[in-house]
């Protein structure tokens, strides 16, 4: 088990190889392709530089002048590959998502000494409970699933390495396997 903290560094990322387990504490951002999109389109509303970025939509809940995260968990990553090689560029050094990503994220993630790293899906329950805060919204207007969300979290987690920053895919791996 491997416990980083944000902002993530690329010597940190570097070492990170498939199947490692990770938790991490500090500031995430979730971001889905709408805000992948408009990140390239108009800039970033947060600093990308040694970022961590949630492929997920969480379900909020309004409170007093606030809000509240019921649930957060993963969505599929795959959606992102138009943006996400961009984004990775930008200084991301660590994806949370599921289902893996495409040669051209892989690519990024080793120009970028990054790594994309799994959550289970149907744990967005388990999740939550790792968020101590929501400190900030970005474009509301995209919706709520769709707005960049900045969360405090504390050993966020366990999330595996699937895709690291020297070329290894643990999805690859189990398609030669299972010769799909």
């Amino acid at each position: 088990m491997i416990k980083l903290k944000t902002p993530l560094l690329r010597k940190q990322t570097e070492k990170l190889r498939v199947k490692d387990t990770v938790y991490i504490t500090g500031t995430i951002y979730t971001a889905r392709d709408s805000a992948h999109k408009r990140m390239m389109e108009e800039g970033s509303p947060v600093e990308l530089e040694g970022a961590v970025i949630f492929h997920a939509g969480p379900l909020i809940q309004e409170e007093g002048d606030g809000y509240r995260m019921v649930a957060v968990g993963p969505t599929t990553s795959t959606r992102m590959n138009p943006y996400q090689a961009e984004v990775l560029d930008k200084g991301v050094k660590a994806v949370i998502g599921k289902g893996g990503m495409d040669e051209n994220v892989s690519k990024a993630l080793k120009r970028n000494g990054a790594v994309f790293l799994s959550a289970v899906g149907g744990c967005a329950a388990l999740y939550v409970q790792a968020v101590n805060k929501i400190r900030e919204v970005y474009w509301l207007d995209l919706g709520v699933p769709e707005a960049v969300w900045e969360l405090e979290v504390e050993n966020l987690g366990p999330l595996i390495v699937t895709m690291d920053s020297e070329g290894g895919d643990l999805y690859l791996e189990v398609k030669k396997r299972i010769k799909v």
